[in-house]
């Protein structure tokens, strides 16, 4: 196999494990569901480390998939639920303790997806040092986005875990024959046979689905009346999403809780057009036909979630001519459309997971800021009305959105709780109409539903900037804190341990800075385009390639031109677009038509990332030590996962300025560099390649 082909494949193969990676133990450890972001940064830990041990002479990609095999045990019979929820950030989830603690848990995960990562990271490593730095970058690079298109078709196509391991197991088997060592070549087969079957066992499990988003468990029972089966025999459906307890296909007559809204919503001119976001299976769909909806425009994420819903539900809702399904996301639906409606409908839209396992951003979590609640306004017509519905769960939740809809209408929402006073998870129903006498509201708030009163200080708002909504305050939690500072030690021990003396690393600190701000620069990019098309996996997946594509883009610039002649002025030119990037808000664009906002989000995104590559290449194309400078950089990259965790005190706007100070440190640290031709290691000893083997 040549060089080229074989670092081509080895890049695409670790790119590949680290998505299938983050989209595998979100389904198995529910609350990395929820910090699926850990995986990565364990993933940019690992990658760091194997490039930093690629000039030692024990090679340890060999033993690639014992590691991996060994990760996949211990997530598939070691699984556990969320210790708690609730407080000042709430995750919908299991709630009954169980398990280690979650600090704990997310460190030792952190680590164990470290240490595979460290051996897949050094066989690129090894065969990324045989090329000039450029060269090698390149061809990481088109291995990446390989990378990228094969997961992404995969998830196109529903593909289980088995299909995961099987592409993993395949490239490995390329790139390491023929096999040297006959003991080490069976433990290879026996780690790799072990992995399809741990993979196979649970693919193949009976009513089990893999969507883009989650791992679906699926059982028929029938509907019972006293205890007893009703005449004729029907059936329903309950749904769980990565472990948790997500939704039931229920007849609607025998489900008063989809029923609630409609006490109270009197819109003008009738149901003529309702609009359900998070129809799921079908049950609200199900309660607006019955309540006599001339058409229902029904807007669902997950497509399999909407397929399990129109071959299962006992009323059959996806069936009637007067549904239109969108399989979408429901801001962007929002933004997009221009009908009118009499009912929009916030259908219970709580998901399970993160967006593209490289933010704090939930699939949901546009649908409920300030701004969200405006575009819904206004699709109403003047006489129509907005619902939203969930277990809330926390006083001070219902109180946040209350207050976010009351400055949004100029009035209070009505609000109906269902449950027992002391249940700590109440459904409660939030109705509210342009004109306040399009509800029908009473005096009590568990009887007949009561304007919406705050029960303690109100939270303000979410906004587009900061879509937390389930987190109180602008504060970083306790655990976060736990979790990060046990990240940090164990990534200073590992990295001196495992990678060896950090004195190659002293002449890129430079580098170290460019990854941090990278990361959160690409951060900033998924977040702002989850915004303004959508938190969809697809969105996510051309976010990513574009990226890439960008970053080879800026490597073919590098290589022409040779040298700038003033370097410094790169510099200059991407904190230009930085404060471009930061003066024209994400929401400003979405008054755009699609097209328009397409290519103004496009500039105004890879402009910056164009430039901040530039840079890099600039400064990596004349190390000594190409490894130990990548290295440094990933680790960088490390360190900016985790400060991506201030937007939940400044916003995501606000980390374009920790972006700029990031760049402007690596201008400092590298300026010696910047004189056009200069070795990138002067006045430091050099740094002997790894012997190609």
């Amino acid at each position: 196999m040549s060089p080229k082909l074989r670092l081509v494949l080895l890049s695409f193969l670790m790119l590949f494990v680290e998505l299938a990676l983050i989209r595998w133990t979100g389904s198995n450890v529910v609350f990395l569901s929820y910090f699926s972001n850990f995986v990565l940064l364990g993933s940019f830990l690992g990658i760091g480390i194997g490039f930093l041990r690629a000039g030692r002479s024990r090679n340890f990609f060999p033993y690639a998939p014992l590691a991996l095999a060994g990760l996949v045990a211990f997530v598939r019979f070691f699984p556990v639920t969320l210790r708690d929820s609730g407080g000042d950030l709430i995750f919908f989830g299991e709630l009954k303790p169980h398990g280690p603690p979650k600090e704990l848990m997310l460190t030792v995960v952190f680590l164990v997806v470290a240490a595979t990562m460290a051996f897949i990271g050094e066989g690129v490593a090894r065969t990324f040092a045989r090329f000039p730095p450029l060269e090698a970058y390149k061809w990481d690079l088109v291995g990446s986005l390989l990378g990228i298109a094969g997961f992404s078709l995969l998830s196109f196509l529903g593909a289980p875990p088995l299909a995961w391991g099987a592409v993993a197991a395949a490239v490995f088997v390329a790139v390491e024959l023929p096999p040297r060592v006959p003991v080490l070549a069976a433990l290879q087969g026996a780690a790799l046979i072990a992995i399809l079957l741990m993979l196979g066992f649970e693919s193949f499990a009976a009513g089990t689905d893999w969507s883009p988003y989650y791992k679906i468990r699926y059982q028929s029972h029938p509907v019972t009346q006293d205890g007893r089966p009703v005449e004729p025999p029907v059936d329903f459906l309950t749904v769980d999403v990565n472990g948790v307890p997500h939704q039931a296909d229920y007849p609607v007559k025998d489900n008063p809780i989809y029923q609630t809204l409609y006490q109270h919503a009197r819109p003008k001119g009738g149901l003529g057009n309702v609009l359900v976001i998070g129809a799921g299976g079908g049950n609200d769909v199900a309660a607006a036909l019955a309540r006599g909806a001339r058409h229902v425009d029904a807007v669902e994420i997950d497509r399999r979630l909407y397929e399990l819903g129109k071959a299962h539900h006992p009323d059959h809702p996806y069936q009637d001519p007067r549904v239109s399904v969108h399989i979408d996301d429901g801001r962007a639906y929002l933004e997009r459309t221009g009908r009118k409606y009499d009912l929009v409908i916030l259908a219970l839209p709580d998901s399970l997971t993160l967006v593209a396992g490289q933010s704090s951003l939930r699939l949901e979590s546009y649908l409920f800021t300030k701004e969200a609640v405006e575009a819904a306004r206004s699709r109403l017509r003047p006489g129509g009305v907005f619902s939203m519905y969930n277990y809330y769960r926390e006083p001070w939740l219902l109180d946040r959105l209350g207050g976010t809809i009351e400055s949004v209408f100029g009035h209070p929402p009505c609000v109906h709780v269902l449950g027992a006073a002391d249940g700590p998870n109440n459904f409660s129903v939030l109705t509210v109409g342009k004109d306040p006498s399009s509800v029908a509201c009473g005096t009590d708030v568990r009887s007949g539903g009561a304007l919406w009163e705050p029960s303690g200080a109100v939270p303000a708002p979410s906004t587009d900037d900061r879509p937390f909504p389930y987190l109180r305050g602008r504060s970083l939690p306790n655990f976060y804190v736990i979790t990060i500072a046990l990240i940090l030690l164990a990534s200073l021990a590992l990295v001196r341990w495992a990678g060896g003396p950090m004195r190659p690393m002293i002449g890129y600190v430079d580098l170290f800075f460019m990854g941090a701000a990278f990361l959160l620069l690409e951060t900033k990019n998924v977040v702002q385009f989850a915004l303004l098309f959508g938190t969809t996996w697809f969105v996510n997946a051309l976010v990513f390639a574009g990226v890439l594509l960008v970053v080879l883009l800026a490597v073919a610039v590098q290589r022409r031109v040779k040298d700038f002649r003033r370097p410094a002025l790169l510099y200059l030119a991407l904190l230009g677009a930085l404060a471009l990037a930061w003066l024209i808000p994400p929401d400003a664009l979405l008054g755009l038509s699609v097209v328009p906002r397409f290519f103004a989000a496009t500039a105004l995104a890879f402009a910056p990332i164009f430039l901040a590559n530039l840079v890099f290449t600039q400064r990596f194309k004349d190390t000594e030590s190409s490894t130990a400078a990548f290295g440094a950089n990933l680790l960088g990259a490390m360190v900016g996962g985790l400060l991506e965790y201030s937007a939940l005190i400044v916003g995501y706007r606000s980390l374009l300025v920790v972006v700029a100070v990031l760049y402007g440190l690596a201008f400092l640290a590298g300026r010696r560099y910047l004189v056009p031709g200069a070795r990138s290691e002067a006045g430091l000893p050099r740094v002997a390649e790894p012997v190609p083997t």
